[in-house]
């Protein structure tokens, strides 16, 4: 009988662990496609970037609201919110890029993110090896990345800032191993909050590919 039971608790933590990973994939396509069009409309309307300032209050505040609603049906509402506001902030760069004749940098930066994201996610899908000992140091990189974009605001050192990139491509590697390790290892049970998690780490990753493949083309 006991057996049984812990069979069936087995089981059980299964389905719910394929769920939460079913949903997530599902709802960050989704989220992507939907940033993707947003970025296309922002693009063709040639509407200017909103801004450091706004950009940061408009990400950080949406992240908030993500949070908040995250264990109700508002949440859906929220992540498309948050992802479609990164969108808007992604048109105006492409555009600059593209009218730069940086078109080939965008496709190169774009299949990059994605080669990296597969690689990553396939990598734990197939191991399932547990990435927690990572956490320490994405905190670690936090804090570093932090206090150099902060230095960069001030320094306004070239170096710096394809650093900053670099370690942004990284920290964000890392965040993508922990989180699809937490979702198939039942460590995260809210699918919003593990796509939220993902798509900003793959807008980071492409933001920095972007960044450091205009650099070292000369087009920055």
């Amino acid at each position: 009988m006991q057996y049984n039971t812990v069979s069936s608790a087995t089981q059980s933590s299964a389905l719910e662990t394929n769920k939460v990973l079913r949903n997530t994939y599902m709802l960050l396509a989704l989220t992507l496609a939907f940033s993707a069009v947003v970025a296309g409309v922002t693009m063709m309307m040639n509407l200017p970037h909103p801004g450091f300032i706004v950009t940061l209050v408009g990400f950080y505040g949406l992240m908030f609201l993500v949070h908040k609603t995250a264990n109700s049906s508002a949440g859906l509402l929220s992540v498309f919110a948050f992802t479609g506001f990164l969108g808007y902030t992604l048109g105006p760069i492409l555009n600059m890029v593209i009218g730069a004749g940086g078109g080939e940098l965008v496709m190169t930066a774009l299949g990059g993110t994605a080669l990296i994201f597969f690689a990553l996610s396939g990598y734990v899908l197939t191991t399932k090896k547990d990435m927690s000992f990572l956490n320490g140091m994405l905190f670690a990189g936090f804090w570093v990345i932090l206090v150099a974009v902060i230095a960069n605001i001030f320094l306004q050192i070239p170096a710096l800032s394809l650093g900053i990139s670099a370690m942004f491509i990284l920290f964000s590697s890392a965040a993508i191993l922990i989180q699809t390790s937490d979702v198939i290892r039942g460590g995260e049970r809210n699918y919003i909050l593990a796509t939220v998690t993902l798509y900003v780490s793959i807008y980071n990753i492409f933001i920095s590919l972007l960044n450091l493949l205009m650099a070292f083309s000369g087009d920055d």
